[in-house]
């Protein structure tokens, strides 16, 4: 029998991530993003990564319809931008600084990195659609992470 959802949050959360503001556009040009911290490199040759994307999410439509998006890596100073990205039903953009990317989907400003891709490869995961994409341009800055570890916010110390 299947491990229950909360017991395997829970379990997962033992696993510090870094945090991501993930970004595309829909076909209409309209900015979409969610936080999500189930992001990883895959290949150097193709240069890929994976994303993984709730099917119930605001954006999910879009990045089948745009088929671009961009992984932004938050620094410490942006766990209110997280908060932000992670609700549905607002305005998400109302007050963020960012510009667009070479592929069109938006790029935050303040981010430590970021990741421009093009849809290479969509799997079905379960209530999950897990995304390859085709890291097409990429650029960081100095400072340090967001990290999310037991259902919190954490900043590395020095």
């Amino acid at each position: 029998m299947p491990i229950d959802k909360n017991e395997l949050r829970r379990v997962m959360g033992h696993f510090a991530t870094g945090v991501t503001i993930i970004t595309t556009v829909s076909a209409s040009g309209q900015m979409h993003g969610l936080t999500a911290n189930a992001f990883t490199s895959v290949s150097l040759e193709p240069p890929l990564l994976l994303i993984s994307v709730d099917k119930k999410a605001e954006s999910y439509p879009c990045f089948e319809q745009s088929k671009v998006f961009t992984v932004n890596v938050l620094s410490d100073s942006q766990e209110a931008l997280s908060r932000k990205f992670a609700v549905t039903g607002t305005d998400k953009f109302t007050g963020v600084a960012f510009r667009a990317g070479g592929n069109g989907a938006p790029i935050i400003l303040g981010s430590i990195a970021h990741i421009e891709c093009r849809l290479y490869a969509a799997y079905d995961g379960g209530d999950h659609t897990l995304y390859l994409g085709e890291i097409l341009e990429a650029e960081t800055r100095e400072g340090k992470p967001l990290l999310f570890y037991r259902g919190g916010y954490r900043a590395i110390s020095d």
